[in-house]
Parts: C-alpha cells; structure tokens; sequence
C-alpha cells in the first residue's frame, strides 16, 4: 500500500548519531496543559495548492513529547511550526505527509480541484504564538505555507469536552509525558462487535511488538483501544458497489487504487478520541477485503479478516510511525515520486543524490552498486546463521519505481508481506523515531 505515501540482529545506535533536523536552538517550556488542535483544509490541483484554516479547538492534557519539541526526526512532505511572538522562539514542530500530496500526483488531479481535512495537534502556548505551516514538492520545495496568529485568549476556540468513546488500555506504561500513546480505532464494527474489536486491537498490538526494534521498546509505549460504533458492519468497497454506514467512513479504491483503504474524515476521528491521550492512530477496518494505507504522523488504516492482517498492520505502521517508504516497485507501470536531483527524505530508500545521509556508512566493503541480486531465501540463510548487516547493499527498484531508486536489502517488512523482519535499516530508523520521541537529543 501506498504512503502519502527468524528475528535479526538490531543495529543500534549512540544517540550522538541520531539524524534530527534543529528548528532553532531554543525552547520554551510551556505547554503540557492543554492541546490546541488545528484544523486545516488542504486544496487544489496540480498546478497550485491552497491551505486555509478550518478552525481551531482546545482540550484538556498535552499527549505529545515533551522532548526534542524543537526538533523534526525527518524532513517529512510538510512541517508545521509555532513560534513565541514575544521572544520569536521555537515552542514546537512537526513533520507530517498528507494524503492531499498524494493525490496531487494522481489525473484526477490534472482535471479537478479537491479539498483534504488535516489536524495537527500543538502544545497549548501560554500566550500569543504564530503559526507557519507548508507543504513540499516531490523535490523537497516549498510549494504552498500559510503563517497565522494565535491568541491562548481567543474566545472562539472552541473547547473540546464530553463522555470519552467507549475504551481500554491494552499495555499501559505511565504517564504520557513520558510514553508514545498510540490509539487504536474501531473502523467498521457494531456496538454488537465491541469484544471482536478488543481481541483484534489486541492481536494488532502485539504484531507490532513482536518486530525488532519494537520488541526491545516495548516499555516506552501505551496502547489504548478506542471502540467507536459504526451503524453498520464492515467498510466500503466501491468496486463492489457496497457503501457502509462506518464511523469514520473510510473506503478502499482511494485514487481508484482498489487495495488503497483511507478515510478523508480526519476531524471526525479527532472528534471521538475526546478525553483519551493520543499521538497516533492504528484504525482497524472490520473487513476481509484486502487492503490498507499509512500516512506518515497522521494514521495507520488496515484490515482485520484478512489472513495478511499482522504483516500488514506492521506495514502499514511502519509508514506512520517512522515514515518508512515502500519498497516494492512496478515493473510495468511507472509511478514517478522520486526523482535524480532530489534525496528522499524517507530513511529506507535513496536515489543517490545524498547517499551518505543514509545507509552507505554500513555497506559492505566492496560492495556493488546497484548490488546484484543474491541466490536463495534470504531469511533462510539468516536462520541459519548469515549475519543479516552482510547483506545490505543497493538493490535497484522501491518506491513504486524499477529504476532510479534503491533500498537496502533484498527483502523487508516494507517490501513484502512474507518478509520475516524488518530489515536492519528500517530497524535503525525506527529506533532512531522512538528515541526522538522519548529521549532529549542533542
């Protein structure tokens, strides 16, 4: 699925390492007491892009970090920043993709304007701030920002209150300000369906956990199962005709890709998480249609009835946790994301423009480039004891591209459902995600 875009040695990393891009030097500490969520419309075509604000919403609690707040771990497809007016300081930023981006690459979006919800949530400031966010091009530009003004005191944002969606906690470690709080949705179940949907946020959970690096940060994470009501049973497929009545709404054929399942009520899922802490989203779809979708620091949407549920569901989390790429590639159709004169700023593809920012300081000494394909199953010979780090290279193809574009090993979680692991590079990248999460950096 796309992103808007035998367990194996982890190689770990001094955090002195760790990859971050600084927003400024400083920041302030204020925050933690309340949210201020901003909602957003993203619009357009694809010769010009518009972002116009929706509203603007507070609630009670701060569930996001409270460390590197000055800091993105990756580039991303867009930031979103808030500065202090007063000391024209960095108070918080944030790296996001969107599924707006997406579609700008799509026909649909040579004949049509469209619109996108978006939401991000910020640390309340303590007084007036200004927010600039903006949006990338396939080549790491600038295509579109806005810049606004807000004022703690406005009293025109709306304050979120109310009854919390019916919930558990799955794995509760403490505290939020020191944990990453990811909250897993009911897409597609019936108030009938509620235990079905606990046993399959539970399954979800410890698929994710059983992959290294995951495995070994189990501690740093909470998991709360959030069990919204759909009227209906099941999800929309439109190639089949079939539209359900499902919380969220969300629908396979996006972009008329029929394994592509997302939902464009992004306030709606906001909407329900009221009085539950939350940073990212895991949505189970109640469905055994095939499918899924993840976007980078906004959700993670899969199926549960098909027999590829866990590879997936890791998948697919993959992409909106740590902005892992895919890695699989079409040989007879050529979507171009990735071009020569621009590096990916996801950590698990390159096009060698900027190759020394990814995985060349552990390739192999004399390895080719491209690098030939090896003999045999991979996670066979790593059974048997072949030192996974010997096996990275530059094999030709990821990213929806045969050629132009390289990953790092043969075969990967981001590269196919029946790979064992997630490859030592991915593994790297997620380890550097959750320490950014959870560890001052420098």
């Amino acid at each position: 699925m796309k992103q808007s875009r035998v367990s194996i040695s982890i190689i770990l990393i001094a955090t002195a390492f760790f990859l971050s891009i600084s927003c400024s030097e400083k920041v302030i500490e204020n925050g933690g007491k309340e949210t201020l969520r901003v909602d957003y419309i993203f619009s357009g075509n694809s010769l010009e892009s518009r972002i116009s604000l929706s509203e603007l919403i507070r609630f009670d609690g701060w569930a996001g970090r409270y460390v590197n707040r000055d800091k993105v771990a990756l580039k991303g497809n867009g930031q979103i920043k808030m500065y202090d007016n007063q000391s024209k300081e960095l108070i918080y930023c944030q790296s996001f993709s969107t599924l707006f981006q997406e579609w700008l690459a799509t026909e649909e979006a040579t004949k049509v304007d469209k619109s996108f919800e978006n939401v991000f949530l910020l640390p309340m400031p303590e007084r007036k701030a200004t927010i600039t966010i903006e949006l990338y091009n396939f080549y790491g530009q600038t295509m579109t920002s806005l810049t606004h003004e807000v004022d703690p005191e406005d009293i025109l944002i709306r304050k979120l209150g109310g009854k919390p969606a019916p919930h558990k906690y799955l794995l509760n470690n403490g505290n939020s300000s020191e944990k990453i709080d990811i909250a897993i949705v009911a897409e597609g179940y019936t108030k009938d369906e509620r235990a079905k949907f606990y046993k399959d946020a539970q399954i979800a959970m410890e698929a994710i956990l059983s992959h290294k690096p995951f495995d070994q940060y189990r501690d740093r994470f909470n998991f709360v199962a959030v069990a919204l009501e759909s009227t209906e049973s099941g999800v929309s497929v439109p190639i089949n005709g079939e539209w359900r009545e499902s919380a969220l709404n969300s629908h396979f054929s996006t972009f008329y890709s029929d394994r592509y399942l997302t939902t464009l009520h992004i306030t709606e899922l906001h909407n329900q998480m009221v009085g539950i802490p939350y940073e990212h989203f895991v949505i189970l779809a109640n469905t055994d249609t095939y499918g899924g979708g993840g976007i980078f620091n906004s959700y993670t949407l899969t199926t549960t009835g098909h027999k590829s549920f866990k590879p997936v569901v890791v998948h697919e989390f993959g992409h909106s946790f740590a902005g892992l790429a895919d890695e699989y590639f079409y040989d007879d159709q050529f979507v171009e994301y990735y071009y020569s004169e621009a590096e990916p700023w996801e950590q698990n593809i390159t096009t060698l423009y900027n190759f020394q920012s990814k995985w060349e300081d552990l390739l192999p000494d004399g390895c080719e480039r491209p690098t030939p394909l090896p003999d045999g199953n991979i996670w066979e010979k790593i059974a048997e004891g072949t030192n996974p780090d010997s096996l990275i290279g530059l094999y030709e193809g990821g990213g929806y591209q045969s050629k132009g574009v390289y990953r790092a090993f043969v075969d990967c979680r981001m590269h196919t459902n029946s790979a064992d692991a997630f490859c030592p590079i991915c593994q790297r990248a997620i380890s550097r995600i959750i320490d950014f999460y959870t560890i001052e950096l420098e």
